[in-house]
């Protein structure tokens, strides 16, 4: 009996293998498909949440486990929104408040002060604040590694203002727009004291995640998502690359795994999956990879779905 237990307790937790953050963007709204969820699709993966008895907490919640150096439970899942689209306020809060799930909404400040049309008022988002936690995703919306250091700052010092201004709080958390970023975007952002920053990165959230760093699964159109929740993150330490190449091409990964795994999987956007060699928890590979994309994912993976990725912008 007491073995039969532990086998359970086993499949439990590689059933549930780590606590993920998805990311939704526009909801019910067929005119933009490429950022698009429709209330079925919705429905239905809030259906399998509640079935598969994953609960879904606020971002915050998972964020007070990493802070404390505490296992996050990994039946657990956060629901985030980017940008506050009006959408999100007529199709999309009505299901979240019928199934009772929180989430975080990231509002793109310029859109709302500036009342486009397209995109929640302020007294909208001050209404749904009593659902869910509102946070920041810049002024501007800028694409931010093409900017200065002192640019990103400032642009993040006038969301803030007009945030506390209308919202009456400091945001605490932090949405890269567009999810791009780099070393040059994390270090001007780190001043100002975010108790989180997020990606759309695919991959989990465990006990080694950064705070700072979040990885979020993009949920649009329809998905199967019991699959996205199989996503797993591959603990690596990358070496190379570091940036986008000036030539374009992709000379030599360079990163550190644990020393148990012996081959290991590359992708790189536009080009098919490539093995790798480990040695002693090294993998260093000269590959010779032509970038087709100047927005290009590298990504080491051990089984397509324990995956680290290194983001590379031109």
């Amino acid at each position: 009996m007491i073995r039969l237990l532990v086998l359970l307790s086993i499949a439990y937790f590689y059933l549930f293998a780590d606590a993920h953050v998805f990311i939704y963007h526009r909801f019910g709204d067929d005119r933009h498909p490429s950022t698009n969820t429709s209330l079925e699709e919705l429905k239905k993966e809030f259906e399998y949440f509640k079935q598969n008895n994953y609960e879904v907490v606020p971002l915050e919640k998972i964020i007070e486990k990493l802070k404390h150096k505490e296992t996050v439970p990994s039946n657990w899942v956060a629901l985030t929104i980017d940008d506050a689209y009006k959408s999100f306020y007529t199709h999309g809060l009505p299901l979240f408040k019928e199934y009772n799930y929180p989430f975080t909404l990231y509002v793109y400040v310029k859109a709302t002060e500036k009342k486009y049309n397209d995109f929640m008022t302020w007294k909208e988002l001050k209404e749904t604040s009593k659902y869910g936690r509102i946070e920041l995703h810049g002024y501007e919306h800028n694409h931010l590694t093409t900017l200065s250091q002192e640019a990103i700052i400032e642009d993040t010092k006038k969301g803030i203002e007009l945030f506390e201004k209308h919202l009456g709080y400091t945001p605490k958390s932090y949405a890269y727009a567009y999810g791009e970023y780099n070393e040059k975007v994390q270090e001007a952002l780190r001043s100002f004291g975010f108790d989180s920053i997020v990606n759309q990165n695919s991959g989990s959230v465990n006990e080694h995640s950064n705070p700072l760093d979040i990885h979020r699964i993009a949920l649009v159109g329809e998905v199967n998502i019991a699959q996205k929740l199989k996503y797993k993150t591959l603990e690596a330490t990358w070496i190379e690359p570091k940036v986008f190449p000036k030539d374009g091409i992709l000379k030599r990964v360079v990163a550190h795994v644990d020393p148990k795994i012996k081959r290991i999987k590359l992708y790189v956007t536009g080009h098919e999956w490539k093995e790798l060699k480990v040695k002693n928890g090294i993998i260093d590979e000269i590959v010779e990879i032509p970038l087709k994309n100047s927005r290009t994912r590298v990504i080491l993976s051990e089984d397509y779905y324990t995956i680290s990725t290194k983001l590379l912008i031109q």
